[in-house]
């Protein structure tokens, strides 16, 4: 005879943790892994549905369960391992710049951390500490702990207090309001309130150290230019120092080109006669934004500045023949 158990919430978690594996589950083998009746199960299953999981029953004998994709996201219950796994995977990919993906990872990574027992956050710096991740670019490497510490600052309206180290190697102490990471595809940017000297700013991550949390809570004030990744690309062609602004025009649509390149670079805007129109605002060398042009996947033509235009040209001339070697190769081989 099956013993129905009283402690519904933990058998919930226990019957979720099993409907998320790939598979169907029949009935009567959940009712045997969570010693309860078929019909507790039935009743199970009405519950997680009324609480937004999709779970689809199939007709038949003993009949089914299994988890489906829906309209949106509900909770997801991890065992041990695989939050390592998500937590080892996040922290990879938030250390460095990472194309379309960065600022929602330093989001989930903060949220998922916050939560980890620290038995499971000792194993995840453990396996981070062992690993030598093999990164393309040249930005600047971040430890994921900045950014957590920093993101969730942010999400929960605290004052942030950071050691910050300006390009002339001035070392200052700041107290800001933290607004919003900005990623331009090669470095981390902070934009925030600075207190003491009562205006917005950008700072560069890289730069930044000791980073800690005040606890202090502040009503968010509205960001210059109404959008962070703006302001930043704003700030950065005002304070020049190597800072250029990019003419390139695309034979593809604003959200192709909007998928492919960072918004703190510049945003595309649509030409009368198809494709669009990207001004971008960059630093360093010309040949990263050379390189990032061609990674993007898509026809261009640079306009402007010449000094971009050339860089864009070498390298095609550049890779132009390096394949012709390799075809010169293959012929030779074959």
């Amino acid at each position: 005879m099956t013993t129905t158990s009283t402690d519904t919430p933990a058998r919930l978690l226990q019957l979720l943790s099993l409907l998320q594996t790939p598979r169907e589950w029949p009935g009567g083998e959940l009712a045997e892994r969570l010693r309860v009746s078929r019909r507790t199960v039935r009743r199970d299953i009405d519950r997680l549905r009324d609480l937004g999981y999709p779970v689809q029953a199939s007709m038949g004998a003993d009949g089914g369960y299994r988890l489906i994709a829906g309209k949106a996201l509900p909770p997801l219950v991890l065992d041990d391992e695989e939050a390592v796994a998500i937590a080892v995977g996040l922290r990879a990919g938030a250390g460095h710049a990472v194309d379309g993906i960065e600022e929602a990872s330093v989001r989930a990574l903060a949220k998922l951390e916050q939560v980890l027992p620290s038995r499971l956050r000792h194993r995840v710096a453990t396996l981070q500490a062992a690993t030598i991740p093999l990164t393309s670019g040249d930005g600047a490497t971040i430890a994921p702990e900045t950014l957590t510490v920093i993101a969730s600052a942010t999400a929960g309206t605290e004052r942030l207090r950071f050691h910050y180290r300006a390009a002339d190697g001035t070392e200052t102490r700041r107290l800001v309001e933290p607004f919003r990471l900005v990623s331009t595809g090669r470095r981390w940017y902070l934009v925030a309130y600075d207190i003491d000297r009562d205006a917005w700013r950008t700072f560069r991550v890289d730069r930044l150290s000791e980073p800690f949390a005040t606890g202090a809570r502040f009503a968010p004030r509205e960001v210059p230019e109404g959008d962070a990744a703006e302001y930043l690309r704003r700030s950065m062609e005002a304070r020049g120092g190597g800072a250029y602004e990019a003419d390139v025009e695309f034979a593809a649509t604003v959200e192709e080109v909007a998928a492919r390149v960072p918004p703190a670079v510049g945003r595309a805007e649509p030409l009368p006669g198809g494709g669009c129109r990207l001004r971008a605002t960059a630093s360093g060398p010309v040949e990263w934004l050379a390189v990032r042009l061609a990674m993007t996947g898509l026809d261009f033509r640079v306009l402007g500045p010449e000094k971009l235009v050339l860089a864009v040209g070498e390298m095609g001339a550049r890779m132009a023949r390096g394949a012709g070697a390799g075809a010169g190769a293959s012929s030779e081989r074959g």
